[in-house]
């Protein structure tokens, strides 16, 4: 039987927004029975939605794992705009949860909102995939085809984060505490579980497998498509055995409906003559319910401590962008198997599973055993403090690597290394500047790179040099300009010495590619096909660079009159090379390789130690920040407090688009940045949980005794809820 309450006239404003459930009892669970699963008290529904959960997590981080790579590569943007938009995107997934939770709570229901917002979800998918085919379209088609695909993602994954958790909830009956509490970690895992094997397997799909001539993205893209598919149709299969609450309310507009009420009643009521209350938003009871007055109390507390908060995700979501950009520049082979730079990601995954055990059952009670009392504030604090540590040891990995950069000149400065393919020790002197002694490339194979440094006394400078081979000299003219490398190409013939200039790349390969360039030294033209690539170059000239993957490289050169195939051996990563075509005494071409630009030395195990303390600091913050504010929250407040939870992720993203695309700082130093950034906000964030009073739940028990009292007194001028519609 339902009961009737009866309710104040300036209580009836918030009827409509969510406030009724305030007042009235009416039952609105539905009492279905589900079955059980293996005769426990889980219901069998649940494997739905932890199998939804596992496939719609593999297709959101499998999707963004190699997402930085695709910008940077087929789309060719540059590292700060891809970092920009990376950051966009995910704080656009982590801001549309503001509307995925009052379109459950208020209009369709958890259920019906999950279903609408997958279906876009795979649209999403379907149109990005799209948008990674070669063939499709223009350049221009290919990026508004991955912007319309991420948008739609963005609204799928933000959509329905927070009502799957609290829809398997819904699931449980009331009795079964115990049993729900476990099927939230089962969903962690479920959770983690996705985002570790999709991590791991989308940037083999990416690299390892080749489309259209190239990475094969379309693949990449297309398989969490699928996936994402799938987890519609196992979410759908589930819905005879669900339970299906309706909706209840848009607590959310309840809670900014009160806080605006607040502030503007107050700034009516700003002058002296009108008495000062005990809390600013005291001055909404004359519209909203004492209850409901102390539960927004309880949150803004919260979410005041929330404030800093966002910094912690500013550096966190740089795993994805900043930290996969550098394990571009290393090197990741692991004695025969070579880790793609987007796969390093999956040690968070990984270390979060390994973790988190670690914590709660070591760490943590070897405090306890310690009398430590070891509260949530100070765990988030110093999970502020690993992650600011995690960067530290990014910014010495990153001037490590920029240690293995090939030489910049500045001003009035170049490089020049001498390439003799003379029969013997050649003396190459430039007036004025250096003498150069240089081997025969013909006795050393392959060469390192040889770089002089001239100090210049213009810009722009020509020298008549020297070239001294035996008993043979030549003179050889140079036009040299500074902020420049060059190779000088000194070859005999017919008794003589000639020689030509080379302009050099004074950048690495982008991505851990490597690039091979050729010298013709052949008595014909030489056309050099590597892979779809073919390049020529006739005697005496340089071909163009061919941008090739990390391997042992054959190709084949094809001559007037024969073809050769020649074995290149390893390019590794981010090397630059030039490999000179000799026609040896055997009739067979004799290859000479030079490594013009050093490979990556630096390897990618060293990221291993940012992981650990990044991933420690997670355990440590976030975990511990979750448990926090389910804590201090109200029950009917709990889906606010995660909607600001998530907030803070995505105004975090947006403090890194935002530095991104300054683009002020060499990447060293802007992690300087962050770290310094953290670290001072970590002691804000703790000054203010120094003087942070913890929510007392006796607070609502007092406030439910007094409305009890009053409610008799205003008897006279109260209506039945179910009555009367009208505001008033």
């Amino acid at each position: 039987m339902e009961k009737q309450v009866l309710i104040s006239p300036a209580s009836r404003e918030g009827q409509k927004s969510g406030i009724s459930k305030y007042f009235s009892t009416t039952a609105s669970s539905p009492t279905k029975k589900v079955p059980k699963l293996c005769g426990t008290n889980y219901p069998l529904s649940i494997m739905f939605i932890v199998v939804n959960e596992f496939c719609e997590r593999f297709s959101y981080y499998g999707m963004k794992a190699v997402l930085t790579l695709y910008f940077l590569n087929y789309l060719h943007w540059d590292e700060n705009l891809s970092t920009t938009v990376y950051h966009a995107f995910s704080g656009l997934c982590y801001f549309t949860p503001l509307i995925g939770a009052p379109i459950a709570d208020a209009w369709l229901g958890k259920f019906n909102t999950i279903f609408y917002l997958s279906i876009l979800y795979v649209i999403g998918h379907i149109i990005k995939s799209v948008g990674a085919i070669p063939t499709v379209g223009s350049t221009e088609v290919h990026v508004a085809l991955s912007v319309i695909g991420l948008i739609a993602i963005a609204f799928g994954t933000g959509g329905i984060k927070p009502c799957v958790a609290a829809f398997g909830g819904d699931q449980f009956e009331e009795e079964h505490a115990q049993e729900r509490s476990k099927f939230f970690s089962i969903f962690y895992l479920s959770i983690n579980a996705g985002s570790l094997i999709s991590t791991f397997v989308t940037p083999v799909l990416r690299g390892d497998v080749q489309c259209f001539g190239g990475d094969c993205y379309a693949l990449a893209f297309g398989v969490p498509a699928a996936l994402m598919f799938v987890a519609l149709i196992v979410f759908v299969a589930g819905s005879g055995m669900y339970k299906k609450y309706p909706p209840q309310g848009n607590i959310l507009a309840s809670v900014f409906g009160c806080i605006g009420f607040a502030l503007k009643n107050r700034w009516r009521h700003r002058s002296k003559q009108h008495p000062k209350r005990e809390h600013w938003l005291d001055w909404a009871d004359e519209k909203y319910q004492k209850r409901l007055i102390t539960e927004v109390k309880m949150v803004t507390k919260v979410l005041f401590l929330y404030i800093p908060l966002p910094m912690f995700w500013a550096l966190f979501d740089q795993q994805g962008s900043r930290w996969t950009l550098q394990a571009t520049r290393m090197n990741s082979d692991f004695g025969g198997f070579v880790l793609q730079p987007d796969q390093i990601q999956i040690l968070n995954p990984l270390l979060i599973l390994i973790l988190i055990p670690v914590f709660d059952l070591g760490i943590y009670p070897l405090i306890r055993c310690c009398k430590i009392d070891f509260k949530a504030i100070p765990k988030m604090a110093i999970g502020m403090i690993l992650a600011a540590l995690a960067f530290a040891v990014a910014t010495v990995v990153e001037i490590k690597i920029n240690e293995t950069l090939p030489p910049v000149s500045a001003a009035k400065e170049s490089y020049l290394q001498v390439l003799n393919l003379a029969r013997g020790e050649l003396i190459v002197e430039i007036p004025g500047l250096e003498t150069i002694r240089q081997p025969s490339l013909h006795d050393t194979n392959p060469v390192d790179p040889d770089y002089i440094k001239l100090d210049l006394l213009n810009a722009h400078n020509d020298f008549n040099v020297e070239l001294t081979q035996g008993t043979v000299k030549s003179e050889c003219k140079l036009h040299i300009e500074e902020k420049s490398s060059f190779s000088l190409l000194v070859y005999s013939e017919e008794n003589s010495l000639n020689c030509s200039l080379i302009e050099e790349s004074q950048t690495k390969p982008a991505n851990g590619l490597a690039m091979v360039r050729f010298i013709n030294m052949l008595s014909d033209e030489a056309n050099v096909t590597i892979g779809d690539s073919t390049v020529s170059a006739r005697r005496g000239d340089v071909s163009n660079y061919v941008t090739l993957k990390r391997g042992k490289i054959t190709a084949s050169c094809l001559t007037e009159l024969n073809t050769y195939e020649l074995d290149l051996g390893l390019l590794n990563f981010g090397a630059t090379y030039t490999v000179i075509l000799l026609m040896g005494n055997d009739g067979n071409i004799e290859l000479k390789k030079t490594e013009d630009v050093t490979a990556n030395s630096f390897h990618v195990a060293w990221q291993v130690p940012q992981y650990v303390l990044l991933s420690a600091g997670e355990v440590m913050f976030s975990v511990t920040g979750l448990e926090f504010s389910y804590s201090q929250a109200p029950t009917s407040m709990k889906s606010v407090l995660q909607a600001g939870w998530l907030f803070t992720i995505a105004i975090g993203n947006v403090i890194v688009l935002i530095v991104a695309q300054a683009g002020t700082l060499e990447q060293w130093a802007e992690f300087i940045l962050f770290a310094a950034l953290l670290v001072a906000v970590c002691i804000i964030f703790s000054i203010m949980g120094y003087f942070y009073v913890p929510a007392n739940p006796d607070d609502l028990k007092d406030d439910e005794e007094l409305e009890k009292k009053q409610l008799p007194d205003d008897n006279l001028n109260a209506i039945p809820m179910e009555e009367k519609k009208t505001k008033m």
